[in-house]
């Protein structure tokens, strides 16, 4: 299916909006490395479709202590695809998730 043909005034303000979404999830990713927010703390905020889109992989990643061969690591213990987002986990996968950040 085709893109939908967009006006330039439409255009823009989708990217806009693309931009101060990758700014916010960056802002929360920084956070996450620099261990001002816990991975709880944001885990709890799933719902918000800034959170709730990020990559599971891009998620731990940012965490401190878990690199890339670490990160794969565990969503493979976990049974989590590699292009799961967070909001697409079930409630089994999201309990494990908690359990092995804890």
């Amino acid at each position: 299916m085709p893109a939908p043909t967009m006006t330039p005034e439409q255009r823009a303000k989708a990217l806009e909006k693309a931009r101060i979404v990758r700014a916010k999830r960056s802002e929360i990713t920084t956070k996450l490395s620099l261990g001002t927010m816990t991975a709880e703390q944001a885990l709890k905020k799933v719902d918000d479709p800034i959170v709730g889109r990020m990559k599971v992989k891009s998620f731990i990643n940012a965490l401190p202590g878990y690199g890339k061969v670490k990160t794969e690591k565990l969503m493979e213990e976990l049974g989590i695809p590699e292009t799961r987002r967070l909001q697409g986990l079930g409630a089994k996968q999201m309990e494990n998730l908690k359990a092995a950040l804890k």
